[in-house]
């Protein structure tokens, strides 16, 4: 048996019957790592040994109270700390940093059987859609290695996708995970914010969550998003000794569920090869009995959501800027034309806003999460575009200087904020499922919203449309 591109489910399955062992498995996934990751430079930080080791025990402890998790082969994302081991977040200055414990989530992730044995490639400081940075370089998409896997968890679905891993975690505050699932073909769940704690994810000290910002899981199947995310929700310890329960999927049929389809907005240009396979998912629950609208929208101005989500995520990310580059935005602001709308643009007018005119972003920030609460007691899910595009080729350059073609529309790089930013900027969970491939080969996924907390829904319809739409290798990895 091949168990290169098993669920992580089924493999922990087949560990804790005995018809596998771990250290079997994590061979097998060793070796492909070692043969086939140059191709796409996906897997920078090894930790091989000390991963055989674990899995020795593990297959010496016997299975008798095995974890779901029990065996399974995993990677996590560079910038969660690994005891003895970098977290440069791709940044040349952190060159020289070791961790002196592992991340709280990697610590879980453990705790239910997982055998972590590398990290998986970011951009500069995670900001950008592909995973570049002076210290280990670019990572490439395995559907095409002249295009980018996303960023900044690129080396996470792009490890997957190509079988070198069989589970992965990494973060999402602007599409971090939602748009590398997309561009990889694989499955990515961005959950509620504040439901995972992000202890020993941070540049710095770090104890104080980012606003925005969470972890989440990456993997080959909705059942895996749900089995990750079981293992790692939940608050720090440190902090309390109380637990959360999610509540569980609004149904787990696909019949009488309640879909909101929104593949296109006006004024926000997207690939009508994203846009249709997303209406093609609406169409898809509509035959299966679900009741599915075309049409709903929740009840805010879309650019001013938009907007007050770039304002919001400036402040959020203001604490780790470097002051030359901190200098560099203040200079970028004075200089901006009053009818200057960009998303570059109003990101940078929001530099050095006051407290008092943060808070009034966040009231209204809240606002219009009650809108979205609004649209979800009469919605169950909304399907939208992950991002305008499928995956980009590589790119150089600084962010704010690129432009991409968008079907026919040249746009601003960070305009291509809207899709990940309309949802996050707002706390709301949203899973990503692959739904086909463009005519240049390229995955297409549809981003799946959910109400707060409502990550089991999300997760939940993330398996009924992989009944339809598998994970599928890409072309010469398997």
């Amino acid at each position: 048996m091949d168990p290169t591109f098993l669920p992580a489910w089924r493999l922990a399955e087949l560990t804790r019957a005995g018809e596998i062992g771990c250290l079997e498995v994590l061979d097998h996934f060793l070796a492909r790592v070692e043969r086939l990751d140059g191709r796409i430079n996906a897997v920078v930080v090894r930790d091989f040994e000390r991963a055989r080791l674990r899995a020795k025990r593990l297959d010496a402890a016997g299975r008798v109270g095995a974890g779901p998790l029990f065996g399974v082969p995993m990677t996590v994302k560079e910038s969660f700390d690994f005891d003895g081991f970098a977290s440069t977040w791709g940044i040349p200055e952190r060159r020289e940093h070791r961790a002196e414990a592992d991340a709280l989530a990697v610590r879980r992730l453990e705790a239910d059987g997982a055998v972590v044995f590398g990290k998986t490639n970011v951009p500069v400081g995670l900001a950008d859609w592909q995973s570049y940075n002076p210290i280990y370089g670019a990572t490439s998409n395995p559907w095409n290695p002249a295009h980018t896997p996303g960023g900044s968890s690129g080396g996470a679905a792009a490890a997957l996708a190509a079988g070198l891993a069989a589970l992965e975690i990494g973060s999402d505050i602007g599409g971090s995970i939602r748009v590398p699932a997309h561009f990889c073909g694989v499955f990515g769940h961005k959950p509620t914010w504040g439901l995972c704690s992000t202890r020993g994810h941070s540049p710095g000290v770090g104890a104080s969550a980012v606003d925005i910002a969470v972890i989440g899981p990456l993997a080959r199947s909705a059942r895996d998003l749900a089995l990750a995310l079981d293992a790692i929700a939940g608050p720090d310890p440190a902090e309390t000794g109380m637990s959360f329960v999610l509540p569980p999927p609004r149904t787990d049929e696909a019949r009488g569920l309640r879909v909101a389809v929104w593949a296109r907005q006006d004024g926000r240009p997207t690939d009508p090869e994203i846009s249709e396979p997303v209406e093609a998912a609406g169409r898809y629950f509509e035959d299966a009995g679900a009741e599915v609208s075309f049409d709903a929208r929740p009840e805010f101005d879309v650019t001013e959501a938009f907007h007050l989500y770039l304002t919001l995520l400036d402040a959020a990310t203001s604490a780790r800027i470097p002051p030359d580059f901190l200098a560099l935005k203040r200079q970028g602001k004075a200089a901006l034309h009053a009818d200057n709308m960009s998303a570059t643009a109003v990101t940078l007018r929001a530099v050095d806003i006051s407290h008092s005119e943060w808070l009034r972003a966040n009231e209204r920030r809240h606002q219009i999460r009650r809108a979205w609460a609004t649209f979800f007691q009469r919605w169950d899910v909304l399907l939208c575009p992950p991002f305008a595009t499928a995956a980009l080729p590589h790119m150089e350059g600084n962010t704010w200087e690129r432009r991409v073609d968008v079907g026919g529309v040249s746009l601003p790089y960070d305009d291509l904020l809207f899709w990940p930013g309309l949802t996050c900027g707002y706390h709301l969970p949203a899973s990503v499922a692959p739904i086909g491939l463009t005519r240049a080969g390229l995955p297409a996924g549809v981003q799946i919203v959910g109400p707060l907390f409502g990550d089991r829904t999300t997760i939940a319809v993330a398996e009924h449309l992989e009944r339809g739409f598998p994970f599928v290798p890409p072309p010469g990895w398997a």
